[in-house]
């Protein structure tokens, strides 16, 4: 398999154009190659945000590979009515659905399905257009129907034969029918998938409710209670919990302890005595006790209006999280499973069990489909008998390291005078090096709080270097006095309540600067980290936070002070960090971008004809510009990876035009990263297109800049940041313990207490900074393997490109058990 390098748009079809495999993991799938075959797609069950994307993947993806792919609308319903309910998807008709939330083809119940009669006018009605492949977004429900109407199928095809309904030349083409599906659920209750789509905006939705209540009820010191949807799963209710640091959260798989009215009040009126205004707390619809009866959220509110007195209110946000726009995950999500659905569908045989395309870590892969669902019911079945431990085990490991965490964080309590003998005058230090980015700060808080309630000392280090060395004030290093870092308190013992609220704030609150350690002087540094008597370091930044420990780390031969655990935690909206799928960031920096990109296409929905050059952040890094491209429905994204030519450009702008002119396509989007190229800039390229479109569009060029680091942060990086922080407590508390001399000092030089902490497909790995720089390329600061290179066929296929074979992201020979894909 080819190298992500080597994925070029040129080299692709040159090095696969003679071994396309379809369906296998690395394997070139070229254009038109399933000419004649024919797909339906349906929705069905509840909406959730991110559908639209999914259908819009699977038409363009039958396009590209030559299928007729047909919109089944309504759902069931539809295809059991037939007529006008199945039509035929154009690439035009599934432009400009990818930023609607809900589902533009309809969902709807369906009696009559489940009646005979229902189903053999369902399967007539996909005969009479040759639809023996179906995509099904739905829940497990819809898809359990689906898959019973395949196993039907040959029953229900003798039965029109004889009834004279279909021809024996029908009954002889269309003899088995394949499905694959993708789940669309906001509960995220599926076993089998990291993710479903709709989730992650519905988080997004129970966030901005949060977040916009705290301010109210900080205002009046009031405690909210606040029911959020999970009837059967509590996952909206966890993650929501954690991202949104709520007091306390009641979920179905977990229920809590008896007695838990004592331990609630009792938690509360702790932290109302800290100094705490406001308390949140999160209610799934169908939380229980341990006994099974059901824990409502007016329970809750007159339990803390009688007992602790306090201003309590109740907000049910029920169908807002089903609503909105979704978010970059969302879409990205729906598109990649979209087109996978597909190319499953043209590898399954007469043999093949219904399979459904799941996430595992930044993967699409296949998973049978009825083993997803007995799993699924397996849970709810383990909650009935009261099996709570084997409930949360089912639900897979996701959800258990969500909670795990959660439970973790929930049981801190303020750290008390005494510590134990491990952690009796150790000091952490925690600082931010490079640009600010969303998710620093919720590491920050998490490992001051696991940290202080372990009983050691962390002293917050200010505005990076600068503050380690000179103090807040630079003018002080000439004018202050000698101890002037005390004076201004820029290397400071941080406190439990100090760090209250940090995870939802964005940028920097210990503030950060873009340098390297080298340009301070390393003698300096470790004289420093000296003075402060310093245990173990953590560094939480980008490309130079990585590069600077990796610096500190070559310096340990000639510096001591050195010799301790060092910890870098990547954190950049460029995602350019080695070690690391995903830097913290880099999600709300794509949900940033894609909601910018929506309305500067929305801007020109009076004009006609209009073209958009976009300049995205990322340094040398075009994952910014990939992904936002695929999230926005972008028509091209010039990244410095994937080396272009004028010729490209000339071809992208003819490309643009032919749409225009005979797609009836109105609007065309085109990212560049920011160093893309250092001739093709961003002007050049708006200029370019400008000329060349003269008659057909106009064009014009938006530079993001430092909207792209604003924002709150996602939910995705506040709950990453929390776990990394959970993670990297642990593990310096380990080092430190293990490297402690009779002296007390710590002292190691070894390579792997000098590590980088991130996330690796699903796992969250520790990796030696020594052996990341073997494959670093320091100049253009990118990591010379990365992951997402492979994404981009499928963005120029999504625009109607066919000059490069996309590569199919599956694995070798079709489906992965379901148990194998839990245990790894």
């Amino acid at each position: 398999m080819a190298s992500p390098q080597q994925m070029r748009r040129g080299d692709l079809g040159r090095k696969y154009s003679v071994m396309a495999t379809p369906g296998r993991e690395g394997q070139q799938i070229q254009a038109g190659i399933y000419a004649g075959r024919a797909i339906g797609v349906f929705t069905s069950g509840g909406d959730s945000q991110g559908m639209n994307s999914a259908v819009r993947a699977v038409v363009r993806m039958g396009s590209y590979l030559g299928c007729k792919t047909y919109y089944i609308k309504e759902g069931y319903q539809g295809m059991v009515d037939g007529g006008d309910y199945i039509v035929e998807a154009t690439w035009a008709s599934s432009s400009g659905i990818m930023q609607l939330g809900g589902t533009v083809i309809g969902s709807a119940r369906c009696k009559d399905f489940r009646e005979i009669e229902g189903r053999l006018k369902a399967a007539q009605n996909l005969i009479e257009r040759k639809i023996l492949s179906l995509v099904v977004i739905g829940g497990d429900g819809s898809l359990t129907g689906a898959n019973i109407f395949r196993q039907e199928w040959p029953t229900l095809l003798q039965k029109l034969f004889e009834a004279g309904r279909i021809t024996n030349e029908q009954f002889q083409e269309c003899g088995h029918l394949n499905i694959v599906g993708m789940v669309g659920s906001i509960d995220n209750d599926f076993c089998g998938t990291d993710m479903t789509i709709g989730t992650d905006t519905a988080l997004h939705r129970i966030m901005e409710s949060v977040d916009t209540i705290s301010t109210t009820a900080s205002s009046h010191q009031r405690a909210f209670v606040l029911e959020v949807m999970g009837r059967h799963c509590g996952y909206l209710a966890l993650v929501g919990a954690l991202a949104t640091e709520a007091d306390w959260v009641f979920i179905p798989e977990w229920p809590p302890e008896d007695g838990w009215e004592d331990t609630l009040c009792n938690k509360l009126s702790a932290e109302r005595a800290t100094g705490q205004r406001l308390n949140v707390i999160l209610v799934a619809e169908g939380s229980i006790d341990r006994h099974g009866k059901p824990i409502t959220a007016n329970q809750i509110k007159d339990l803390l209006t009688d007992r602790l007195k306090y201003d309590t209110r109740v907000t049910v946000l029920g169908h807002v999280q089903r609503g909105g726009s979704p978010t970059a995950f969302d879409r990205i999500l729906g598109a990649r499973m979209g087109a996978e659905s597909v190319l499953a569908l043209m590898d399954a045989t007469p043999d093949t069990p219904a399979c459904v395309i799941s996430l595992d870590g930044n993967e699409a892969v296949r998973v049978p489909l009825m083993q997803c669902v007995e799993r699924t019911k397996n849970v709810q079945n383990a909650m009935n008998e009261g099996n709570f431990e084997e409930a949360v085990r089912l639900r897979g490991k996701s959800f258990q390291n969500n909670l795990a965490t959660y439970r973790l964080l929930s049981k801190l309590q303020p750290p008390k005078k005494t510590a134990d003998e491990s952690s009796k005058g150790k000091r952490f230090a925690i600082m931010n090096i490079g640009a600010p980015a969303c998710g620093m700060n919720a590491v920050v808080r998490s490992f001051v709080r696991l940290s202080l309630a372990q009983g050691y000392t962390v002293l917050g280090i200010h505005d990076s270097f600068d503050g380690l060395l000179y103090g807040r004030n630079a003018e002080a290093k000439s004018e202050g006095p000698k101890n002037y870092v005390e004076i201004f308190q820029e290397v400071k013992p941080m406190s439990w309540t100090e760090v209250q609220g940090w995870s939802g704030r964005g940028g920097s609150l210990l503030g950060t600067r873009k340098v390297l350690a080298s340009k301070y002087g390393i003698d300096k540094i470790a004289e420093k980290m000296k003075e402060y008597d310093i245990s173990g370091l953590v560094i939480v930044g980008g490309f130079e936070a990585y590069h600077s420990a990796l610096q500190l780390t070559e310096a340990r031969k000639d510096h001591d002070a050195f010799c301790i655990p060092i910890l870098v935690i990547p954190c950049t909206i460029s995602n350019n960090v080695p070690g690391s799928d995903f830097s913290l960031g880099a999600d709300t920096a794509l949900n940033e971008i894609t909601d910018i990109c929506d309305r500067i296409k929305q801007s020109a929905t009076g004009t006609k004809r209009r073209v958009f050059v976009v300049e995205t952040m990322g340094g040398y890094c075009g994952y910014l510009a990939t992904m936002s491209g695929l999230a926005g429905g972008a028509d091209a994204a010039y990244v410095f990876e994937d080396k272009f030519s004028i010729t490209d450009l000339r071809d992208d702008v003819f490309h643009l035009k032919n749409k225009i002119l005979n797609a009836g396509v109105q609007r065309g989007l085109v990212l560049r990263n920011e160093l893309a190229n250092a001739h093709y800039t961003t002007d050049f390229i708006e200029q370019l297109f400008s000329e060349e479109g003269k008659g057909v569009f106009t064009c014009r060029k938006n530079v993001l800049g430092h909207m792209q680091q604003g924002g709150v942060p996602s939910v995705f990086d506040r709950n990453y940041g929390t776990k990394l922080a959970a993670k990297a407590v642990p593990w310096m508390a380990q080092q430190v313990k293990e490297y402690t001399q009779e002296n007390g000092k710590v002292f190691t030089n070894t390579p792997t207490t000098a590590s980088l902490l991130g996330m690796r497909k699903r796992h969250m790995e520790f990796s030696p900074l020594q052996e990341l720089a073997k494959g670093t390329d320091f100049e253009h600061r990118l990591p010379e393997d990365q992951w997402w290179l492979k994404l981009r066929p499928l963005l120029r296929i999504l625009a109607k490109h066919t000059e490069t074979g996309y590569v199919s992201e599956t694995i070798p020979e079709g489906v992965v058990d379901l148990e194998e894909l839990d245990e790894y």
